[in-house]
């Protein structure tokens, strides 16, 4: 058996270190990929159908109105199974205190029956909020290990703590 990291992603403009920005690459998927890395896991990137604005705060505005109705909005190419693997890496920047809602979408579709979750989150000061308390509901049955919390503008610093988290 191996490893899948299943992540969410958004480049584009940004809240990075304090200020809007454009970066060419969301703040998760460089986790993602440092994990990858370390453990030759799968990655697997959750997208939406609908993309989200280009601008931050139209897209954080969009974002919360998700959330509010606790939507479950349609992505592109959902995993379907999660059976040949025994270690799931779950990944996601913190969206008003949780997962995005697309993260949603996904992960109530999959069996976290006797699989180890080991969740990470990008966030801007907000750590998890509270989406390990959702990631309990949405991976029922799952053996949770540590988090890790890394700051988005920190990204390109802690490759060094991933490993050493992974390596747990």
């Amino acid at each position: 058996m191996s490893g899948l990291i299943i992540y969410f992603s958004r480049s584009g403009e940004n809240y990075f270190g304090g200020e809007l920005k454009n970066i060419e690459k969301g703040n998760t998927e460089i986790i993602a990929e440092y994990i990858q890395e370390f453990t030759g896991a799968d990655l697997f990137k959750v997208e939406p159908a609908v993309d989200y604005p280009d601008d931050y705060m139209k897209c954080i505005d969009v974002a919360k109105k998700e959330q509010k109705k606790d939507a479950r909005p349609e992505i592109k190419n959902a995993l379907e199974s999660i059976d040949g693997y025994d270690t799931i890496f779950i990944g996601f920047p913190n969206w008003w205190g949780t997962l995005p809602m697309p993260m949603f979408t996904q992960l109530e579709k999959l069996d976290f029956t006797s699989k180890t979750v080991k969740p990470f989150v990008t966030h801007e000061g907000s750590g998890f909020g509270t989406s390990q308390k959702d990631l309990d509901k949405l991976c029922a049955g799952a053996d949770f290990k540590k988090g890790l919390s890394i700051p988005g503008a920190s990204v390109y610093d802690v490759k060094d703590t991933v490993k050493a988290w992974v390596d747990e």
